[in-house]
């Protein structure tokens, strides 16, 4: 039997947290180190996890436990630098999204992944979701081209304010959240990005004022698919309708709803946009007399996990890949293509400019 993978966990947040949990829980990882740079955070977990090993470096981590890979949850502004660090030691890396906060630098640490045979595994936690993989797989039964419209709106207030504040030191909404997104919508066509504008809005004078806490992208796509993706962030925003996902194709159109969102159903029904434990599909075809000629299909996926359950699907995949040294280059390379797009957003925004890619 294999030895376990000994991981160092960087960044003790929400997400470092579950990360941890699921490495420490797993019998294919040893959970050997916690990195933050405060002691309450990391100390609080630590006690938790039964007295894991804590460091004020990812430096020192290494020196001391010797790991055999790294888990990267700060802030997207270290990115670039601890994940360098650890693929310069030959260690395996999982990395929370966004890569990084430049294109340039998210290929370079997918290019030293490839030079130190290494393996890089990228927070797309929607892509370890069994109803959202089922959102891709039926949209791709959709035609072309592909209509996608998407967005998640965030109406936080105390620490969920501040962190979203220090979220936005480095980066806006639509690229932190978008390269989610965008991503799910590039897996849908599997088309090649041609051009993206976006549009935007500073909405609080307690961030900076070069940046916007709203945000809009647009999308185009070579075989002529189109996509939006709207987020917000702040006390400010609207709970109405702050959860759409829709995909519509020449053949008819799937959306993650709640059940009492069926056909006959009023659109404007607040609650209907706030549960994803089920897929509309519609289908487009028509009899003779031009009516629908199929119902429209109710998907029920209530039996989908909880955020600690998929951050255990993400770490699994990670293991995976490690011990059956999975090839996981299409997959960084739409990490970086995916951060392509929202960093071109981000640009459109602020130069009004539509731009190519």
């Amino acid at each position: 039997m294999a030895s376990p993978i000994k991981i160092v966990v960087v960044g003790c947040g929400n997400m470092g947290a579950s990360h941890a949990r699921a490495y420490h829980k797993m019998d294919g990882f040893s959970l050997v180190g916690l990195v933050a740079r405060g002691p309450e955070r990391r100390g609080k977990l630590a006690k938790e996890l039964g007295g894991i090993a804590e460091f004020d470096s990812l430096e020192t981590a290494i020196a001391e436990t010797q790991p055999d890979a790294v888990s990267i949850n700060s802030y997207p502004d270290s990115h670039r630098d601890y994940a360098l660090q650890a693929l310069n030691a030959g260690l395996h890396l999982f990395i929370e999204k966004p890569l990084a906060e430049t294109v340039a630098d998210a290929q370079a640490i997918a290019d030293m992944a490839k030079t130190k045979s290494r393996k890089v595994v990228v927070g797309y936690i929607l892509r370890h979701h069994p109803a959202w993989e089922k959102f891709v797989d039926i949209a791709r039964t959709l035609g072309k081209p592909l209509v996608m419209r998407m967005n998640l709106n965030q109406q936080s207030k105390g620490a969920e304010w501040a962190t979203h504040k220090q979220l936005m030191v480095s980066m806006s909404p639509i690229v932190d959240c978008g390269v989610h997104y965008v991503d799910i919508m590039c897996l849908m066509t599997r088309s090649k990005p041609v051009r993206v504008q976006a549009i935007g809005a500073r909405l609080s004078d307690e961030i900076a004022p070069d940046m916007y806490n709203y945000g809009q992208l647009q999308v185009v796509f070579e075989d002529g698919s189109v996509g939006w993706y709207e987020a917000g962030w702040g006390p400010m925003m609207s709970e109405t309708a702050f959860f759409v996902k829709d995909v519509i194709g020449p053949k008819g159109c799937v959306s993650i709803v709640d059940p009492g969102q069926a056909t006959d159903a009023d659109s404007a029904d607040i609650d209907s946009h706030t549960k994803t434990n089920s897929l509309l599909l519609h289908y487009a075809d028509r009899d003779s007399a031009g009516n629908f000629s199929k119902k429209d299909q109710l998907i029920d996926t209530h039996d989908e996990p909880d955020h600690q359950g998929l951050c255990d699907r993400e770490q699994a995949f990670f293991l995976k890949a490690i011990r059956e040294d999975i090839d996981l280059s299409d997959h960084l390379e739409d990490a970086v293509n995916s951060l392509r797009i929202v960093l071109a957003a981000d640009e459109s925004f602020r130069t009004g400019k539509v731009i190519n890619l």
